[in-house]
């Protein structure tokens, strides 16, 4: 994992362990927001927005927009959330701050329990 303490944000690479969930939870204690490149099946996680997870995608890793999706792991419930603001592209027929096309859902989650396999 590659940290950026400035803002908490972190390429996640591997199941983190807990000092790097303590660095992923700076801004929300019980909840990690993560954006992955379902192309190239990277993930960030630990911003305040979840744009500024994409904005590292596109900057870091050359990821196009449509590729990239957003939600997060709820650490109390262990559930996976497919909410974000940013998932909104109606350029891509998701109108919608869930991602609501059944394909890009199942994508996001694989690359989510790849890293937090404990969590549905």
């Amino acid at each position: 994992m590659r940290y950026n303490l400035a803002m908490a944000i972190l390429k996640i690479d591997h199941q983190p362990v807990e000092n790097e969930i303590t660095l992923l939870t700076q801004e929300y204690p019980k909840y990690i927001k993560l954006s992955a490149d379902i192309k190239q099946q990277i993930l960030y996680g630990g911003s305040r927005l979840h744009f500024e997870c994409e904005q590292k995608l596109t900057e870091n890793e050359n990821s196009k927009n449509e590729d990239i999706w957003s939600g997060g792991v709820n650490l109390i419930t262990k559930k996976i959330e497919y909410t974000a603001v940013a998932n909104i592209k109606p350029s891509v027929n998701n109108a919608s701050i869930e991602i609501l096309d059944s394909e890009i859902r199942e994508k996001f989650k694989n690359i989510v329990k790849k890293y937090f396999p404990d969590y549905e």
